[in-house]
């Protein structure tokens, strides 16, 4: 494993590719969350090259505030927290968020991200009697844990009801349970109070992504794709010398950072 000093006089990387190791970051993302396709689909690969410019300290990111950025800052590091190397608040993770789904994601997955980042604060203090950025790592690390177990469940859910042969859930025959579901959208009835066994059978096809997942796998694109992440949590080599078709592998040894 190279040092950090060597690792320092590494050349500067030359824009072609950098550009194609972030579309091979963008497939391995995917591949990471499981093979399903990330949102916000293939404009990420043109768009995240925007999230190249440095941020100024407390500017705003889009539509969203120096506030709401250090707050994604903060889920990205519970995510991805500082260890023997640099973590995702190092790498400017939650403005790369704010970027992208500023200028990737539509209108209606821009709402379900913003209301996300509520429902987040909200839960914390429902679980731990104080806001998200109050926590303690202990604190938001379980309420993150809670909320990816969530976010698989109801994705896996999603997906069984998009592919072929999917069952429609039947209809409620009681007259109130049908007047109560018609005040509620599809992708939310599995969170009906006292419901919860019936949840997955709630959610249709054309349901959005859950919230956390977004910023699950944009926390994962921003630090993967950023220079601390190629260089520092991976190994990186601008130009290898030479092909090495069979490498023995060594038990905790960094992953290879991607060339096309």
């Amino acid at each position: 494993m190279s040092s950090e000093t060597e690792q320092s006089k590494l050349p500067e990387r030359t824009d072609s590719i950098d550009v194609i190791s972030r579309r091979e970051a963008v497939r391995r993302v995917s591949a990471l969350l499981g093979g399903v396709a990330l949102v916000g689909g293939s404009s990420l690969l043109t768009a995240c090259e925007k999230a190249r410019a440095p941020v100024a300290e407390g500017a705003r990111v889009g539509a969203f505030t120096a506030e709401e950025i250090a707050f994604l800052d903060e889920v990205a590091e519970t995510i991805l927290p500082e260890t023997k190397t640099p973590g995702a608040k190092a790498a400017k993770v939650g403005a790369f968020m704010a970027l992208m789904v500023t200028d990737t994601y539509d209108e209606r997955e821009r709402t379900i991200f913003r209301d996300g980042m509520r429902k987040l604060d909200e839960a914390s203090t429902k679980a731990n009697k104080k806001s998200f950025m109050s926590a303690t790592p202990e604190q938001r690390l379980s309420l993150l844990e809670s909320l990816d177990r969530e976010q698989k469940t109801y994705t896996d859910a999603r997906e069984a009801a998009r592919s072929p042969g999917a069952q429609k859930p039947a209809a409620p025959t009681d007259s109130a349970a049908e007047r109560g579901d018609a005040y509620l959208p599809d992708q939310r009835k599995e969170a009906v109070p006292g419901q919860e066994a019936a949840g997955a059978a709630a959610i249709t096809a054309d349901a959005p992504s859950h919230y956390f997942r977004m910023m699950k796998e944009l926390a994962l694109l921003g630090y993967f794709t950023s220079e601390i992440g190629y260089t520092k949590a991976m190994r990186y080599v601008e130009t290898p010398g030479r092909f090495d078709p069979c490498v023995p592998y060594v038990a905790g040894e960094q992953a290879w950072a991607s060339h096309a």
